[in-house]
């Protein structure tokens, strides 16, 4: 009985969703060290207070997606967060050669990667009635299978010989099937659960 909620394509949306966005950060977060410093020109010194700062771009993340997903729906709020991980990974490529603002837009991805996760685990417990706790395991899998996947599709230009920036490319078209997932999720099953 506890699997009967996936039997609605609401769940199976949410959890492609949540690959997809994981995904696609992992593709090119997976190599951001060599990203940052080969290419972006960030010195291997300065490149703890780097990663300080994309910890500290999941927690402001971690924080807004909460907090917006009690303000507006948590759908809207995946979608949008969704659309600037897409966004943000084809910046990443075009503009990994100008250090700044690589550095801003590796914040902006991991702030955007942690402010989807509150409104998927929410969305997948309104969506798992009667199976929460497969819902949420099912999240995590979901979530750990696109960071795997991600780090995979990511390497692959690179043993192409494209070098380490076109790492995010793949991630960019996965960032854009999550979104769709989110968009379609939305027009079918997108209104608040108060009015469900």
């Amino acid at each position: 009985g506890q699997f009967r909620f996936l039997r609605s394509s609401a769940p199976w949306l949410i959890l492609a969703a949540t690959l997809l966005a994981n995904g696609g950060v992992f593709c090119w977060y997976s190599y951001v060290n060599p990203v940052l410093t080969e290419v972006s020109g960030v010195e291997e010194e300065a490149m703890t207070a780097v990663m300080m700062l994309a910890g500290f771009g999941m927690f402001v993340g971690n924080l807004a997606g909460g907090r917006l997903s009690d303000r507006f729906t948590p759908a809207r709020v995946a979608r949008f967060f969704q659309g600037m991980i897409f966004f943000v990974l084809l910046g990443l490529f075009f503009l990994a050669r100008i250090e700044w603002l690589a550095v801003s837009l590796m914040f902006l991805a991991t702030a955007s990667l942690f402010a989807v996760s509150s409104p998927q685990q929410l969305l997948i417990l309104e969506n798992a009635r009667g199976g929460e706790m497969l819902g949420a395991a099912f999240v995590q899998i979901a979530f750990n299978l696109g960071n795997a996947l991600g780090a995979w599709l990511g390497g692959v230009p690179i043993e192409c010989g494209l070098g380490v920036r076109w790492s995010a490319l793949p991630g960019a078209a996965m960032a854009l099937g999550g979104f769709a997932m989110f968009a379609i999720y939305c027009r079918r099953f997108g209104r608040p659960a108060l009015s469900k």
